[in-house]
């Protein structure tokens, strides 16, 4: 008798699913795979930044924190002994379009700072390699830290004679790998040029009584 019921009650097929909801299903798989393919575009392109990714380029000058003076690059020589303004200081920061993955090349020397096996800090005239690409991570001190893309937790680093520290021997909390980003000696940071005035009851009386004095 079960079974005589059953075989009454109508057979559920796809072709009986209501269009919209055949559609809004459709749609759902669409943006699933439409995020899951952008998500792994960009983890792609992250982690292998091709020559034709878009960069962002900006010359300053990084200012070591212990000993007070600028990282040059003199060629193969890299240390934080550079003087304000000096041309071996300047250095050409190339930023990756996503991220925080950039590569330091100095202006003069056209070497880029790079970081071998050992984590010896070394100039090198071609800044493709993955061991010339550094993430910068912004300190709760307003410092900037540059730790290696392919070697983790290895960072840049300098010790109070200027000299460069291995890799291995650095960690974000020492003063050694705190850098401070600086304007070229004689160049003004653009967001400083623009000065603001609070306006206050005081200053707006001030005004007024101005005003008034010039028409009199």
């Amino acid at each position: 008798m079960i079974s005589h019921h059953l075989s009454l009650l109508p057979s559920v097929s796809s072709s009986t699913v209501p269009v919209s909801v055949s559609s809004c299903l459709t749609s759902v798989q669409e943006s699933q795979q439409s995020s899951a393919d952008f998500r792994f575009y960009i983890e792609n392109h992250t982690r292998n930044p091709d020559d034709l990714s878009r960069k962002q380029v900006r010359i300053y000058q990084l200012y070591s924190r212990t000993t007070g003076k600028h990282v040059q690059i003199l060629g193969k020589k890299v240390n934080a002994n550079g003087d304000d303004g000096g041309k071996y200081a300047l250095l050409i920061v190339e930023t990756e379009t996503f991220g925080s993955h950039v590569r330091i090349k100095g202006k003069e020397s056209e070497h880029y700072i790079c970081m071998n096996e050992k984590g010896k800090i070394v100039g090198m005239p071609d800044g493709r390699k993955q061991e010339c690409v550094f993430i910068e991570e912004f300190l709760e001190n307003n410092y900037t830290a540059l730790v290696s893309a392919k070697y983790k937790g290895w960072y840049l680093g300098f010790n109070r004679k200027g000299r460069p520290k291995k890799g291995s021997r650095t960690t974000q909390r020492q003063q050694e790998v705190h850098f401070m980003k600086r304007q070229p000696k004689g160049k003004v940071n653009p967001v400083q040029e623009f000065r603001f005035t609070t306006v206050t009851k005081r200053t707006r009386r001030a005004r007024r009584l101005k005003s008034n004095a010039k028409r009199n």
